[in-house]
């Protein structure tokens, strides 16, 4: 087979000599150039071709997300992030997930991590994975990267729009730009990217019903979609499991929170699986109940290689839920969830999986349904009506696609 081939895109000449060095000596692949900046990456991209582009977050002169946008839009390819584990690299870094990178992997010490081989393992199975993504695949994925880009390009005009009839120029009021600075610019949901919700009442109902999520690689669109599909009045409790570190489980809470009409938040041990709310599995720590619903954080070995770990989440609830217990599994290498659904269809749930036309990497749902587990392979639009109908939720549409989803393959279908 030929080599991967890969261009390294890193402000850092150490960096870009360690990854050399790391990648060079992996059979399967093949490093064919180096940028030092966005710019430089963009011409080497093009004049290039690689298969493959690993890129740094922060660079000078045209950062990481710069570059991707535009990588995306004038030479599509195949991009593994590298980040660094802050508050702001994060939420940079699930920006780029939603605008075509197909992974991330997390700089073991910051920016310049001289212990990057800590990573090396990760990395290639991240490059390897991207590479091996159907043509099909990776339409769609740049379709619904450039789906994302044109909304935020519009949430951005409004808001801007926005801002700028609230607080007049500098000059006819001094007064403005301090009034933004103090916090009074638009909220995200002015902007037309947040439905509006319904406030919090009083008295949250203990969940009667429970929806595990389990994804990995292209789970942030993927969770987006489905999340926005989700009606207000679901009548259970989701737990989502998605293959991620500390820190950025935080931040993509925040974001299903701003995107979709339930409550999301990255879970505590102070939780308590409530009814039309969303609970993130923190990275490394597994997440598991009490028979009281009472989410417990444990810290035991990585299963699967992960940390949180769908199986162990699964293996646990499945005894207490049984049949009111729906397992979801979505995009992801690997086959974490396998053994999971498994004990859930022992115990008499239910199980769907993504299908291999929607999903990023078709692994962890193909080793759901190839091991004859899944009640219903489900295209990604369908997933949150198809929920939503197992719940018994009263606003449940079938077929509903509230991301637009459906247009860019034209198929729609329920195989059970």
């Amino acid at each position: 087979m030929a080599r991967i081939r890969v261009l390294i895109v890193d402000d850092s000449a150490f960096m870009r000599h360690a990854l050399g060095r790391l990648l060079g000596e992996v059979e399967s692949l093949e490093v064919v150039g180096s940028a030092a900046n966005g710019e430089d990456g963009l011409a080497m991209a093009r004049e290039l071709k690689p298969d493959v582009i690993t890129l740094d977050v922060e660079m000078p002169v045209l950062d990481g997300l710069g570059m991707l946008k535009r990588l995306m839009m004038e030479t599509p390819t195949r991009v593994v992030m590298l980040s660094s584990r802050t508050t702001a690299n994060a939420q940079i870094t699930l920006d780029s997930l939603e605008f075509g990178a197909i992974d991330f992997v997390p700089k073991p010490s910051g920016s310049l991590s001289i212990d990057i081989g800590r990573a090396g393992d990760e990395l290639v199975a991240k490059i390897e994975a991207a590479a091996a993504m159907s043509q099909a695949a990776f339409l769609r994925h740049k379709q619904v990267a450039a789906m994302n880009l044109t909304l935020a390009a519009n949430a951005a005009a409004k808001a801007a729009a926005f801002a700028a009839s609230i607080n007049p120029p500098a000059a006819s009021s001094p007064t403005g730009p301090a009034d933004v600075e103090a916090g009074m610019a638009p909220p995200r949901a002015m902007a037309g990217t947040a439905p509006k919700r319904p406030p919090r009442s009083q008295a949250r109902i203990a969940a009667r019903k429970l929806v595990v999520v389990a994804s990995s690689t292209g789970g942030p669109s993927a969770l987006h979609a489905f999340v926005k599909g989700l009606p207000a009045d679901l009548g259970a409790a989701v737990a989502i499991v998605q293959h991620m570190p500390p820190g950025f489980t935080a931040s993509l809470a925040a974001r299903l929170d701003s995107v979709g009409q339930l409550r999301c938040a990255e879970a505590t041990s102070e939780d308590v699986l409530v009814e039309n709310e969303i609970l993130v599995a923190p990275g490394d720590r597994h997440m598991i109940c009490s028979t009281s619903g009472r989410i417990q954080l444990v810290h035991l070995p990585p299963v699967n290689g992960v940390r949180p770990a769908a199986d162990v989440t699964l293996q646990a609830v499945a005894p207490i839920w049984k049949d009111r217990l729906l397992c979801v599994v979505l995009t992801g290498m690997g086959f974490d969830a396998r053994d999971g659904a498994r004990a859930v269809k022992h115990h008499g749930g239910t199980v769907y999986s993504q299908d291999a036309a929607t999903a990023t990497i078709y692994g962890m749902p193909a080793a759901v349904a190839e091991a004859g587990l899944s009640d219903g392979v489900i295209p990604l639009y369908e997933m949150a009506a198809a929920v939503a109908r197992w719940c018994g939720a009263e606003n449940a549409s079938r077929g509903a696609d509230p991301a637009g989803l459906r247009r860019l393959d034209g198929q729609s279908s329920i195989a059970s």
